[in-house]
């Protein structure tokens, strides 16, 4: 009930990601897309079982019924969020291509370090929805919700700093950075928002922990993406010859104004629908809003 009016919502950025990678971007479309079909269908199966105890949670009859609904939602949540860390993981490493081609097997992307970002993930997304929490209950799940938050930020804070270390080791992300050190502030705001959550729970303003907390994600996708630059899809053989590059990747000129235009236009008009959104939904829940 704390997240059932804005869930569908969220979900409607990853088609959007998608879709623009696909008009902008074909070639990294299809080759990211082939490369990790066996991920991306279990991440599509975890968002419908998701969805879908949403939505019927409400018109089972039994305890039962709604007991499985809710297991269907922290299954389909955790695995959702599992498999982004396992996947954005693996952009940050490498991926073993060959003329667009992925090389092994799944198992091959369920490698140390990817599944490292898949537990980070998981950690981050449990701080973020116990802060959401907090901010819409009331009472003894409210108090409950601000105490995993305070637990939590330890949590993602220990794994944030070995999966940074991590990341120097097992990627070349951090190249980037080392030559030009201005870029250095985009790690530097995921830090600040992180060490920011912490005071805010301590004094009880769950929204700004809350914000913090979004701005820290944001940050640290941003982080991985200049890291990788020019590249969009780094191979571990032979990466000069079988990377994927910006340039190599983008539609022609014409389609990409097109969609910039397009972009202009409608994602901050997107942005203030869900900034409107989540202030509606951002009051304490009552007995009479719990339909889900």
């Amino acid at each position: 009930n704390a997240t059932g009016p804005l869930w569908d919502g969220n979900e409607v950025w990853l088609l959007t990601a998608g879709g623009v990678t696909f008009a902008a971007f074909p070639k990294t479309y299809a080759v990211m897309f082939s490369a990790f079909h066996e991920a991306l269908t279990l991440l599509v199966l975890a968002l419908i079982v998701r969805g879908v105890s949403f939505e019927f949670r409400n018109k089972v009859a039994t305890s039962a019924g709604r007991k499985l609904c809710d297991l269907c939602q922290f299954v389909g949540s955790a695995l959702a969020a599992i498999l982004l860390g396992v996947a954005f993981a693996n952009l940050f490493r490498g991926i073993p291509l060959v003329d667009g081609v992925r090389q092994g097997t799944l198992l091959t992307l369920l490698n140390p370090y990817a599944l490292a970002g898949g537990v980070l993930f998981l950690a981050v997304f449990l701080l973020h929805g116990a802060l959401w929490l907090a901010i819409r209950t009331k009472d003894r799940m409210h108090e409950k919700a601000a105490r995993a938050a305070g637990v939590l930020w330890y949590v993602v804070t220990i794994l944030a700093v070995a999966f940074l270390a991590y990341t120097a080791i097992e990627t070349p992300v951090w190249s980037n950075y080392l030559k030009t050190p201005a870029l250095f502030v985009v790690p530097a705001l995921a830090v600040a928002a992180l060490v920011a959550v912490k005071p805010a729970i301590a004094k009880k303003r769950f929204g700004l922990a809350w914000i913090a907390s979004a701005v820290m994600i944001v940050s640290v996708t941003f982080f991985g993406v200049i890291g990788l630059y020019p590249n969009m899809l780094l191979s571990t053989i032979e990466p000069a010859t079988n990377s994927i590059t910006l340039f190599d990747a983008a539609s022609g000129a014409l389609t990409l104004k097109v969609m910039l235009g397009v972009v202009l236009f409608f994602v901050p008009l997107v942005l203030i629908y869900q900034a409107w959104a989540y202030r509606l939904f951002s009051g304490k829940l009552e007995v009479s809003e719990l339909i889900y």
